[in-house]
């Protein structure tokens, strides 16, 4: 769903850029409440994951493709402030060296990518695990049902800035009405992918992942043959699933990231994405600009130079997950340092 230059005029892109860039500034003051020296490295891999991830098209209709927002899962598992630098970063990383989505634009990105689909997802997951019996699976369940509604809710958004500032003249029921049919087919795939990762997270290392912090199992005792919960302990447990480390799962999580990106992506669909398609059908694309890197060494995920389209593609995705994995973790580790110097001394000899 990255919007070119020339979807959106002048007045409305602006406009989406002073709402992204408020919107990054508290991100960047309620990420320091979310991160701590556990996190901040997995919000970096997290990022790097989005990156690989959004470069597997997945087919979802005849002729259209889609791939992951990675809003949902970058809040459930980080945190909504956080997500919303996550994928913040991604989408700058891919602007500035791959020619993915305009510049121009990158407001409407984030507004739609980041904001939207983080806040949508975030509130949703919230609601359904207050209601929800308090297991893992219940975080999963969560989850996919967040994922799945965040992807058209991020279909509408783009809609809306379209009919305030779209450059073409179409009929925007139709453009709706295509855009969230779409949409939530690819919201499936988005769905599916994020509740894969979140339980595979839950399962070595549940206390990582934000969304499942209030998430505790009590040990049930029987009595007189009535289940009753056990007193808790004095001292704090050791971290379930201790068997994998901290470092384990970063070093696991960014192999797959790399492996994703530098291999798997040569299979990825072909076709045109939800967005893509929808703005050829309608006439959206007419006033499409081209990128204003569109001659850059890595535009359209390829090394230029290189012929062989296995290799240029499969390097692109590696250095993109490399700069990716490094961008996060500097602004991540940076507002955590902020945290620590938001602590006044006297407060540390209270």
């Amino acid at each position: 769903m990255h919007v070119p230059d020339g979807f959106i005029d002048a007045p409305t892109s602006v406009a989406t850029g002073a709402v992204a860039a408020a919107a990054v500034a508290v991100s960047l003051r309620g990420a320091r409440r979310e991160l701590d020296e556990r996190t901040a490295p997995l919000a970096g891999l997290v990022a790097a994951f989005i990156f690989a991830v959004q470069m597997l098209n997945f087919p979802v209709a005849a002729g259209t493709s889609g791939h992951l927002l990675g809003g949902a899962l970058a809040a459930i598992l980080v945190g909504p402030y956080t997500g919303v630098l996550c994928v913040s970063v991604v989408l700058l990383m891919q602007g500035l060296l791959f020619a993915d989505g305009g510049l121009t634009a990158l407001g409407v990105n984030i507004t739609n990518m980041a904001i939207v689909t983080t806040v949508v997802a975030y509130g949703l997951f919230r609601a359904l695990v207050k209601v929800l019996p308090r297991t893992r699976r219940s975080v999963t369940v969560a989850s996919f049902v967040a994922a799945l509604v965040s992807v058209p809710a991020a279909a509408l958004a783009f809609t809306l800035m379209y009919a305030i500032g779209g450059t073409t003249d179409v009929s925007i029921g139709k453009v709706a009405g295509a855009m969230v049919g779409v949409h939530i087919l690819i919201g499936i795939g988005e769905a599916a992918i994020t509740a894969l990762t979140v339980g595979a997270v839950l399962a070595v290392r549940p206390d990582l992942v934000y969304g499942a912090r209030d998430l505790r199992e009590r040990l049930q005792l029987r009595v007189n043959g009535e289940l009753i919960d056990a007193p808790e302990p004095e001292t704090e447990p050791a971290p379930v699933a201790a068997r994998t480390s901290r470092r384990t799962l970063w070093i696991s999580g960014l192999v797959t990231s790399l492996v994703l990106a530098g291999l798997v992506s040569f299979y990825a669909s072909a076709d045109p994405d939800g967005l893509e398609k929808v703005a050829t059908d309608n006439g959206i694309d007419e006033k499409a600009e081209e990128h204003h890197y569109a001659d850059s060494p890595l535009a359209d995920y390829g090394v230029k130079d290189v012929d062989n389209a296995r290799l240029s593609g499969g390097l692109a995705g590696v250095i993109g997950v490399g700069v990716t994995v490094v961008a996060g973790t500097a602004v991540f580790w940076s507002v955590r340092r902020r945290r620590g110097e938001d602590v006044s001394p006297a407060s540390t000899n209270v």
